[in-house]
C-alpha cells in the first residue's frame, strides 16, 4: 500500500452478452476502470446491489428478459442511480435505434464497431460531467 499506484480507478459495469466482446471489453479498459461484467438483466441487478459504479457500458441485446434500454430507463428513474452516466454500445445502428436509446435515459449513443480510443474517450468523458 502507499505507492504510487492506489489511484482509484472509477468502477464501470459492462452490460454486454458476447463472451468475445467482454473479453476484449475488460483487457481494453482494464487500464482506466475497475472492470465488472454482466450480460443479462438478473446479473446486472445482482451486481448493482452490491456495487456503486461511475459508468455503465450497456448493449441493447443483452439475455434475459429485458433488454438494455429497459434496464436503463429502469435505472434512471430509480432514487440513489438516476445519476449513473450510461453509454450504449450497440451493434443496432439505426435512427430509431438511438432515438429510442435517448429516450431511455442514456447519456452517450455509440455503435458497434467503435474505434478504441473514441470508446475510451468517451467514457473517461461522462465521468467528468
Amino acid at each position: 500500500m502507499g505507492n504510487n499506484y492506489d489511484v482509484k480507478k472509477p468502477k464501470i459495469l459492462i452490460t454486454e452478452d458476447d463472451f468475445e466482446n467482454q473479453r476484449f471489453f475488460e483487457m481494453f479498459l482494464e487500464k482506466n476502470f475497475d472492470v465488472e461484467m454482466c450480460d443479462s438483466d438478473q446479473t446486472f441487478y445482482e451486481h448493482l446491489k452490491k456495487t456503486k459504479f461511475d459508468v455503465i457500458l450497456m448493449d441493447i441485446s443483452l439475455r434475459g428478459k429485458k433488454n438494455g434500454l429497459e434496464l436503463t430507463k429502469e435505472l434512471k428513474q430509480t432514487p440513489g442511480y438516476e445519476n449513473i452516466p450510461i453509454v450504449c454500445l450497440t451493434a443496432h445502428a439505426f435512427k430509431k435505434d438511438r432515438d429510442s436509446a435517448l429516450e431511455a435515459g442514456v447519456n452517450v449513443f455509440l455503435t458497434k464497431p467503435v474505434e478504441n480510443h473514441i470508446l475510451m474517450e468517451t467514457l473517461l468523458g461522462v465521468l467528468n460531467k
